[in-house]
């Protein structure tokens, strides 16, 4: 998720989730997607999610393990990405369409200012 000023890695180690929830990299990915999509990590089971930690220092395997999630789950990877497991079985919820929203607007907003300092910010209330 968007959530820090610089989109870095300096939260909470793992956003204070352990198992499928722990979440790493610049846009938080949380480890139950992580090892369905990411070949080298198939084999790992819930609890053994410090493994994607090294994401939160290497930015070529967090962009990597992204674009594998976002390929790998499609359009349901905003569900699972939203809420997990519980979002992947109901993706059709308001929350996760306004969170696609949320994500589609920033994305549009992003066209022609790939290069200056110029913010954007949805509110999407957590859940």
């Amino acid at each position: 998720m968007m959530e820090t000023e610089v989109m870095d890695t300096n939260y909470t180690y793992g956003d204070g989730k352990s198992g499928d929830a722990f979440n790493a990299g610049a846009t938080k990915q949380n480890w139950g997607m992580m090892r369905q999509c990411h070949s080298a990590w198939t084999s790992y089971g819930s609890g053994d999610y410090a493994v994607s930690d090294a994401m939160n220092s290497n930015r070529s395997l967090d962009v990597q393990v992204y674009n594998e999630c976002r390929s790998y789950f499609g359009d349901n990877w905003f569900a699972g990405h939203r809420n997990g497991s519980s979002g992947l079985s109901n993706p059709n919820t308001t929350d996760i369409n306004n969170f696609k929203r949320g994500w589609q607007w920033t994305y549009d907003m992003l066209n022609g200012h790939e290069s200056d300092n110029v913010r954007f910010w949805v509110s999407i209330p957590a859940i």
